[in-house]
Formats: structure tokens, C-alpha cells, sequence
């Protein structure tokens, strides 16, 4: 029998903290958390309990799955940090955010807002000075995420960014793509580089 295909352990999850949210987007966030648990992955998050954060790590958790959280002290009330899950405290946004990549194995970018497009925009940025090769997946229900590719191609056209960047991720348009895409960049050779995947960026 041949090897099994190989797969992340440790899903790092972008997305927005906003219960205002669309209830399908709530509940897309709920459905990931509980497809992680099903199939034994740590979800790495952002340790809020509010938005589509809070909808996927509670039903993670729920579901029997393993979480961690990092958020900042000055967000935990502001955030209602899950007190259910394991947490991270930490000083600073820089913080969390540098713990949430050492941690993760893979990121998962659902729909979020302007503290959304912040991380993962650094997080390509990372990518783009070849700081890691780790497999990145865009969630993006009705193409939520087309403007962000189209202002990304617009660089391109503009000889700012070269073209290759634009294969820096894949896109799931079904929640029941997003581990299957993830896995899949993994396989396709996402994991090269990992000798700079620790390498810390201030």
C-alpha cells in the first residue's frame, strides 16, 4: 500500500469577530470548526468567542475537537475570550499573531473585516519574502474574497507584485473544499521552505 497523501495537523483560522455577520456565514464558520474536530486537527485561532471566531472554535470545541486561542489582554473583554478552550494571553497583536503562525501547520482565511485583511496580508507578505511555503486557503462563499484577488492582480498588472505570487493560495468556494484544498497544496509542494517556516518577523 502506498503512503497516506500527507495533511495538516494544525489549522490556523483567520476571520471576523463581528456577530453581525450574516447568520450564513455564522454558521459556514460553525460548520469548519466541527469538519476540524471530526478529522482530529488542532484549530489555532484568534481566541475570541464573538463572530464567525467565536461560532467556529465553540463548535470545535463542542464537537470534541482540540483549540487554542491567543488574543491580546486588552481584547479579552472586547473579544469574550472562550474561557472553555485552551488560551494564550499575550502583550500584543504582534504577539499573537507570531504565535498563531509558529503553531500552525496551515491557515484557512474565512470572510472577515478590516482585522481579517491585516493578517492575511502580512501573512502573504511573509510568503512573498520567502519567509515560509506554508498552504494557505481562501474561503470564499459567492466570491467574497474577489476584490482582495483582483486588487492583488492589479499590482501584477502593474509590475509591482510578479505574477507567480497569485499562486500563493488556492480558494474553496464549500466549506467541504477547505481541508481538501489545504491538504492539497500541501502536497503539491507547500512544505518547501519549512526551514524558514519559524523564523520570527518583528
Amino acid at each position: 500500500m502506498g503512503a497516506s497523501p500527507p495533511s495538516i495537523q494544525s489549522v490556523c483560522v483567520f476571520c471576523g469577530s463581528s456577530d453581525a455577520a450574516a447568520p450564513s456565514l455564522l454558521a459556514d464558520a460553525a460548520a469548519f470548526g466541527r469538519a476540524l474536530a471530526l478529522e482530529d486537527r488542532r484549530l489555532i485561532y484568534g481566541g475570541g468567542g464573538v463572530g464567525l471566531m467565536g461560532a467556529c472554535a465553540r463548535a470545535a470545541h463542542e464537537a470534541g475537537g482540540d483549540v487554542l486561542g491567543i488574543i491580546p489582554e486588552f481584547l479579552t473583554s472586547r473579544e469574550r475570550a472562550l474561557d472553555v478552550v485552551e488560551t494564550i494571553v499575550v502583550r500584543s497583536m504582534h504577539e499573537r499573531k507570531q504565535i498563531m503562525f509558529e503553531r500552525s501547520d496551515g491557515f484557512v482565511v474565512l470572510p472577515g473585516g478590516i482585522g481579517t485583511l491585516e493578517e492575511i496580508i502580512e501573512l502573504l507578505s511573509w510568503r512573498r519574502l520567502d519567509l515560509h511555503r506554508k498552504p494557505v486557503v481562501f474561503y470564499s462563499p459567492a466570491g467574497f474574497w474577489d476584490p482582495l484577488f483582483q486588487l492583488l492582480e492589479h499590482t501584477v498588472a502593474a509590475n509591482l507584485t510578479p505574477a507567480d505570487f497569485m499562486d500563493s493560495w488556492a480558494v474553496a468556494t464549500t466549506v467541504a473544499e477547505i481541508l481538501p484544498q489545504l491538504d492539497g497544496r500541501l502536497a503539491l509542494g507547500d512544505q518547501e521552505g519549512a526551514a524558514l517556516t519559524t523564523t520570527r518577523v518583528t
